[in-house]
């Protein structure tokens, strides 16, 4: 069957997709459930264990006696009229006030930023009476703080306590440390106004520890008669939102997601939240396709909700969260939100609550199948139509392709051209791509093959030759003298010629030695190091330099072949180096690698980007070095991956120098000790 009747079948059997997904949608929900439970489940506890390790303090047990601090980004100005109180000014009422049975005229609000802590008390019921220093005794309103450091702390037994009282309402009222006039605490800032049927009072410290207790108390005598507030012994905990873990939390929450860390008590100690950003467009905006979609999803999302359990209604007061247990099914209702919910138990009873928008979820399911509903109908056709149209392209690139590849190898096996580059990036223009690289090698290749036996038969030649004579002269020669000489020529010819039967197979041998190598525990600074110093006895008509690490560098491997493969590549330096020229010699370390690099002066490397110069029976020697079999290159490359590395060549530019750099990276094994670079 052609290609293009199976994209016709295929562009028939989906028009099955509307049916399919009419019987789809809740099975989809219900799966989209499943799965974001379990995802809920994994990230709740890695968020708990999280949060265990911000919160090592002792939880709060009980919901009596508790004064709770909100968290704000915001430094509130203290001039007593909360004009930059976070959420004041538009909506008073609706902030979360705090408020002792039988005070409803005394209220407050305590917040607290990364630095402060701030507190807002409002007594509605009586303006202000000022403080008069001639009549002392005459009632005045006055309000006690104090503060009780968390257990453990230097100074935890002697709590701090202060007295605030002003002559005329205004700011930079003084806060008198245990009611002494003569020592004010300047850390404190109070502000005082009188608002004629009502006073309110404003006051800024420096955030107390975690784990602190805070009280306050007002009144209007210099006894306790009357006071109200909260109470001063024992004072109240002081709850604060741990803002720490609250950065931490958000970092890890997808979008739609809620997290709550809660006290046994129901207090929330952190909660963080990632916005579920719903685009909304104008109605007059949409087209006609977008209005059936959309009221295609609004079916689905009832009809979804319709079949889904009844979720649990989660009742939160007061900066408190009462539980009582989430229901089989996670699903819960939360400020009209319904929610799939997850919940943790970590250190000292505390409680990690995860929460999932469903309306993301909704989105996802709905939007797919919503999509499909609305659309597959109108566009089926013109994808039948596309899809026959691309099977034509398609078929008429793969007939181009074959034509270029029976082009360019005649019967007889010889590149006759190479494949032109594909325009095009996807799977045919890189299957070309390949197509022309492999004829490219195969061309590079032969063209090493038939110049094979040439380079074979000059580096043969003369040892041959030089064999043949000396027999032919021993059997000439008079003189025990002479005969020596000619056995002496013939066994230097025929050792040459063993030495260049053994560099042909030097390969194989080195592949088939690997299974037999040993690794062991060797410094490769000291190899490196070694085999450098020995370079340059050798070989004075080059400069080498060599830069190692002062420090050991232990690797698991074989020095032995470390040693061949430096052998190699500074062999094949010196054959491109001019005489005199530098040859430079690195190791390098990183905590996950080791580099050597040997540079060498006065080469490039071959533009043709076919040719593999790491690959077998390749060379780019020309002229003298012609006979060269071009082995040196490939042994490097397989004694570098035997140690599971790697190797690279590039033109380099070093020290006003031009040349190449020959480049082995070679990884640190895990059991291997690590050094810092």
């Amino acid at each position: 069957m052609s290609l293009m009747r199976q994209l016709f079948l295929a562009s028939v059997l989906m028009l099955l997709i509307p049916w399919a997904g009419l019987k789809f949608v809740l099975e989809l929900d219900n799966a989209l459930r499943a799965q974001a439970l379990q995802q809920l489940d994994e990230k709740g506890a890695r968020l708990a264990e999280l949060a265990g390790d911000f919160m090592l303090g002792v939880p709060v047990a009980a919901d009596g006696n508790a004064l709770y601090a909100d968290t704000t980004t915001q430094f509130p100005k203290v001039d007593g009229f909360t004009t930059t109180w976070p959420g004041f000014r538009d909506h008073e009422e609706q902030l979360p006030w705090q408020s002792r049975p039988g005070q409803d005229h005394l209220r407050w609000l305590v917040t607290s930023n990364n630095r402060s802590l701030y507190l807002l008390i409002q007594k509605r019921d009586q303006g202000l009476r000022p403080f008069n220093p001639n009549q002392p005794e005459q009632p005045h309103d006055r309000v006690e703080l104090v503060l009780t450091p968390p257990p453990g702390q230097l100074e935890a037994n002697q709590p701090k306590t202060w007295l605030i009282r002003t002559t005329a309402p205004g700011t930079n009222v003084p806060a008198l440390i245990d009611g002494d006039v003569a020592r004010t605490d300047r850390r404190l800032e109070v502000a005082w106004e009188d608002l004629g049927s009502r006073w309110q009072l404003e006051l800024r410290m420096p955030k107390p520890a975690p784990g602190s207790r805070l009280g306050f108390q007002t009144g209007q005598s210099s006894d306790s008669h009357g006071t109200e507030g909260t109470p001063l012994t024992p004072p109240p905990l002081l709850i604060q939102r741990n803002t720490a873990l609250e950065r931490a939390l958000a970092r890890q929450l997808s979008t739609g997601q809620q997290v709550t860390v809660i006290e046994p008590a129901g207090w929330i100690a952190a909660h963080s939240q990632a916005e579920n950003p719903m685009p909304s467009t104008d109605f007059d905006d949409l087209s006609t396709g977008q209005i059936l979609e959309q009221i295609t999803l609004n079916a689905l999302r009832s009809l979804v909700r319709l079949y889904q359990p009844k979720p649990k209604a989660l009742a939160t007061t007061h900066h408190q969260l009462h539980r009582g247990g989430l229901p089989d099914h996670h699903l819960v209702h939360q400020d009209g939100t319904v929610w799939l919910a997850s919940e943790h138990t970590f250190f000292g009873g505390r409680s990690l609550l995860l929460k999932q928008s469903m309306e993301q979820l909704l989105s996802v399911s709905g939007s797919a199948l919503g999509s499909v509903l609305a659309r597959s109908l109108l566009i089926i056709l013109a994808l039948t139509l596309a899809l026959l149209g691309y099977a034509s392209w398609l078929s008429w690139r793969i007939a181009r392709l074959q034509k270029l590849v029976s082009a360019s190898v005649d019967e007889d096996g010889r590149i006759l051209e190479s494949i032109p580059p594909a325009r095009a990036s996807d799977e045919l223009g890189q299957l070309q791509q390949q197509f022309g690289q492999m004829v490219s090698r195969l061309q590079s290749y032969n063209q090493y093959l038939e110049s094979f036996s040439r380079r074979l038969s000059h580096e043969l030649k003369t040892p041959v030759a030089v064999v043949r004579s000396s027999l032919e002269n021993l059997a000439h020669s008079h003189s025990e003298d002479e005969r020596q000489q000619y056995l002496e020529r013939a066994a230097s010819a025929a050792e040459r010629l063993r030495r260049i039967l053994n560099s042909m197979s030097e390969a194989a041998r080195l592949e088939q030695s690997f299974d037999q190598a040993d690794k062991e525990h060797f410094d490769l600074a000291e190899v490196v190091r070694q085999a450098c110093a020995a370079y340059q006895q050798l070989d004075p008509h080059h400069q080498y330099h060599c830069d190692e690490p002062d420090t050991a560098c232990p690797l698991l491997g074989s020095p032995e072949m470390l040693v061949q493969m430096l052998d190699k590549l500074v062999d094949n330096a010196r054959d491109f180096t001019p005489e005199g020229g530098a040859i430079e010699m690195r190791l390098e370390h990183d905590p996950e690698h080791y580099t050597i690099e040997v540079f060498n002066e006065g080469s490039n490397l071959p533009v043709n980007p076919g040719v593999d110069i790491f690959g077998a029976f390749v060379s780019q020697r020309e002229g003298k070095a012609e006979g060269h079999l071009g082995q040196g290159l490939l042994i490097v490359r397989l004694i570098a991956e035997f140690h599971s590395g790697r190797i690279d060549a590039q033109n380099q530019h070093l020290n006003g120098i031009d040349g190449v750099a020959f480049r082995v990276i070679i990884p640190k094994l895990p059991n291997e000790p690590r050094t810092a670079p």
